[in-house]
């Protein structure tokens, strides 16, 4: 087991420099199951963690299961309408209370002793209390059930710590809170999650998945197919406008401009002419609500906006949810929702969904071919694990080095997004000599923008 100081760990996980413009990962951090040990203990278990959108919960009674860290938790809106995260273990004896993915309940029952608990977490009846009543009302008390430290909403994205320390969540997302604050402001009713969860498991490793969310570079080539769909509906595909940005603390935002399968924002022929109507008149409507200058920021634009370190939010070709779940160091579970307008149209919606499925659903045109990359990832890089030659088994992050350099913003087809990740991610570890550097760093190499 690694010291807290990193040792035990392997030093020189990253090597930054900027004499030679070079920026590498060592590929150990994909496979070693001491680097995924430290990641859980250094990472989920100290940082705030997506847990899931309050309108999956609407109604009071609603409950949801779900991991994170390899924790199990059950989130729930109690009878009053609060919203609880709650660790899924009997205080009793452990055993996993809730065993049902997804309900509307008043009480959870655990099956081994049938202890009971209302949804607010308190207890509500003891199989033989009387054998506890020299213990008094206290002992009740005592064995509630166990809340995480932390809980906080910000546009309806339910986020949760382990760390009852972390700074206060709006503190934490910096300026990504803005990002996710543009899809609450899309439609004036507000968003909410579509019924089901998409649920897939990936062999690789999870940076993999920041990675190639961050990595406009890969979009040609990789989707060619659908960049083929693309140019017979009138698009001609092309990398200009298009550019990355360090949010902070983690966080990556790529920015997307050209086709973006923006459903009643940005209209395109392949939506036909009764959508081009209701088009014009949601940008109308933004327009008032929101002036234009927000709005174009708003409507015209598809964000690829990462969370460190467990929340992705594609918002282009509809508005996915992806929240990641490390399993294993070279296994990666995924869940995914959709996020559509509240009181949409019938044909609106159906639109929408065709055009989520066709792309970022899970047997779209573009997620099957990302989790082949990323799974090709992880079985190539076991060729060079057992490489003595330096720097062999090294993964190159070095496109753009140059320009940044120049002062030139980030380009989405750079790997500028991927740095400042692997950056803050070699810094979160605490590994001692875990950031090789060399060289003097630009003081401009990706920053945010203002968009208000």
């Amino acid at each position: 087991m690694p010291e807290p100081n990193g040792r035990g760990l392997p030093e020189r996980l990253v090597v930054e420099d900027w004499d030679a413009l070079t920026f590498r990962v060592n590929r150990v951090a994909y496979r070693s199951a001491e680097v995924f040990q430290a990641e859980r203990d250094r990472i989920w278990a100290r940082s705030w963690l997506y847990l899931g959108h309050e309108t999956e919960v609407a109604g009071p009674n609603d409950f949801k299961t779900r991991t994170l860290g390899g924790r199990p938790l059950i989130f729930c809106r109690d009878s009053d309408g609060t919203v609880h995260a709650f660790l899924n273990a009997c205080p009793h004896r452990g055993t996993i209370l809730c065993r049902e993915r997804e309900g509307s309940s008043k009480l959870f029952q655990c099956f081994y002793h049938a202890w009971t608990f209302r949804n607010n977490g308190d207890v509500a009846a003891i199989p033989g209390k009387d054998a506890y009543e020299a213990a008094g009302e206290g002992f009740l008390d005592s064995m509630r059930l166990r809340s995480v430290p932390r809980l906080e909403i910000h546009e309806g994205f339910v986020f949760v710590a382990f760390d009852p320390d972390v700074p206060p969540l709006l503190e934490y997302l910096g300026d990504a809170a803005d990002y996710m604050t543009m899809i609450s402001e899309q439609h004036a009713a507000g968003m909410e999650v579509l019924p089901g969860t998409q649920l897939y498991g990936v062999r690789g490793n999870w940076k993999l998945a920041v990675e190639n969310a961050m990595d406009g570079y890969h979009f040609s080539p990789t989707h060619n197919t659908f960049v083929g769909y693309l140019r017979e509906t009138g698009f001609a595909v092309t990398d200009d406008d298009q550019y990355a940005y360090n949010l902070g603390n983690g966080h990556g935002l790529l920015v997307l401009t050209g086709h973006g399968g923006r459903i009643s924002m940005l209209w395109e022929p392949r939506f036909g002419e009764d959508e081009k109507v209701r088009t014009a008149e949601h940008r109308a409507e933004m327009d008032r609500r929101l002036g234009p200058e927000r709005a174009r920021y708003v409507a015209d634009e598809s964000h690829i906006l990462f969370v460190w370190p467990n929340l992705l939010l594609f918002d282009l070709e509809g508005l996915s949810i992806r929240q990641l779940e490390p399993v294993a160091p070279d296994q990666t579970d995924v869940r995914a929702w959709q996020l559509a307008p509240r009181g949409e149209d019938a044909d609106t919606r159906a639109l929408r969904m065709k055009t989520m499925v066709s792309f970022v659903g899970p047997g779209g045109l573009a997620t099957p071919d990302d989790i082949e990359a990323y799974e090709a990832v992880q079985r190539g890089i076991e060729a060079t694990a057992a490489e003595a030659r330096p720097g062999f088994d090294y993964s190159d992050m070095s496109r753009g080095m140059v320009d940044e350099v120049k002062g030139v913003q980030g380009r989405s087809i750079d790997e500028g997004a991927m740095r400042g990740f692997w950056r803050h991610w070699v810094g979160e570890l605490g590994v001692e000599n875990g950031l090789d550097f060399a060289g003097p760093r630009p003081e401009r190499f990706l920053e945010g923008r203002n968009v208000r």
